[in-house]
């Protein structure tokens, strides 16, 4: 798994969001609030649990994604109802989202880190 590519995934994707509410369309809510759709949530359940679940950084990971993806889908249900100003505002600085999207950030290079990835 390339951790930086997931990385700059995860990242891109408050630029997604941003598409959405511009463009005032829908997102796939159900896909994006589950932690195991996107590749990296994939490696987490898959490949990355059977050789890394001892890492105290794994753990720290799953969690931190799964957060993501709970925050994620937040502000994709305020898309879909169409709230835009309010989504928008959902992913300022200091939100709930901006502080999730961070800590996946930080668990990511942590467990890369630790991993030797």
């Amino acid at each position: 798994m390339n951790l930086n590519l997931a990385l700059d995934r995860h990242a891109q994707w408050k630029t997604n969001l941003r598409a959405a509410i511009f463009a005032q369309s829908t997102v796939d809510e159900a896909t994006l609030s589950k932690d195991d759709c996107c590749d990296l949530g994939k490696w987490l359940y898959g490949e990355g649990k059977e050789k890394l679940s001892h890492l105290t950084g794994f753990t720290e990971a799953v969690s931190k994604h799964a957060e993501f993806h709970r925050e994620v889908g937040k502000v994709a249900r305020v898309i879909n109802d169409k709230k835009f100003a309010e989504a928008e505002a959902m992913l300022g600085t200091g939100t709930s989202y901006a502080n999730a999207s961070n800590a996946i950030g930080v668990a990511i290079m942590r467990l890369k880190k630790e991993a030797n990835l």
